[in-house]
């Protein structure tokens, strides 16, 4: 574990020093916010109406709290990594590391949000309150459960994330297929809640990364019920351990066609 923590120091450390860097980026976070509350305070016809069983200050903060989790991960960023190491061949290298391959990169991914996601926080929180005020019956004793469950999301979403990338063992892009899964999980549970979907769907979408990601999350801090948190926490731990078993699976299948080829 030692050398993974070297791994995420320097890689933090580095991010650091490029924080003004990452703040370009609130622009963009902003428009689409304000896009966003502008289109829910058109669609509400009073503030105390609910939609899918969420008023209008419960959903415009779930929009908030998908998108910051969405912009602050820059999932993205795993994709590249990893295709640019196996198309390059810069694999046959990193693979003879002591250290295993993908947990590296979830190490470096890891480094590079603990930076993004406290400054795009604060930023979304800020707005929030200028904008939209306070979050219904948020108390801050839940928020270490909140931030556990928005870590696992991540973590959740960069282990598909890199299985994906994986299969550019055998295939030679699997970019569209990363753009596939990333507007699954853009428009199904992070710019609109799993509820606003027809009843028949909502079972399914529970069943996928969907409900772990983002929807989660948000779900917690704008709705917080402790049923909900079990629910949410248990579905987390089971994807997260079976997208790990996926990922080393296919990590190990692609390093040994690499062999068999004289790779």
């Amino acid at each position: 574990m030692r050398k993974y923590a070297v791994i995420y120091r320097s890689v933090f450390m580095e991010n650091l020093q490029y924080a003004a860097n990452i703040a370009m980026g609130f622009a963009g976070y902003f428009v689409f916010i304000y896009i966003f509350i502008r289109l829910w305070d058109y669609i509400y016809q009073t503030p105390e109406e609910l939609i899918a069983g969420y008023t209008k200050e419960q959903m415009i903060w779930y929009v908030m709290m998908t998108e910051m989790i969405w912009f602050a991960s820059n999932s993205s960023s795993v994709a590249r990594n990893v295709t640019a190491d196996i198309r390059g061949g810069n694999i046959a290298y990193l693979m003879n590391k002591p250290y295993h391959y993908t947990l590296y990169i979830l190490t470096k991914y890891t480094g590079e949000w603990s930076i993004r996601l406290p400054m795009y926080a604060g930023l979304a929180v800020v707005i929030g309150m200028l904008m939209v005020g306070p979050v219904p019956r948020f108390h801050i004793i839940r928020l270490p459960v909140m931030i556990l469950c928005i870590i696992l999301g991540i973590t959740i979403n960069a282990v598909f994330k890199l299985c994906i990338s994986l299969f550019s063992f055998w295939i030679e892009d699997a970019t569209p297929f990363q753009w596939l899964y990333d507007k699954l999980i853009l428009v199904v549970g992070t710019i609109f809640p799993i509820e606003i979907f027809p009843e028949f769907l909502q079972p399914f979408f529970k069943l996928t990364p969907i409900y772990t990601v983002c929807y989660g999350p948000a779900k917690l801090i704008v709705d917080f019920d402790t049923g909900k948190c079990v629910e949410i926490l248990s579905a987390q731990i089971l994807y997260l351990a079976a997208g790990c078993g996926l990922m080393f699976l296919v990590y190990r299948k692609g390093v040994k066609k690499l062999y068999v080829n004289g790779g």
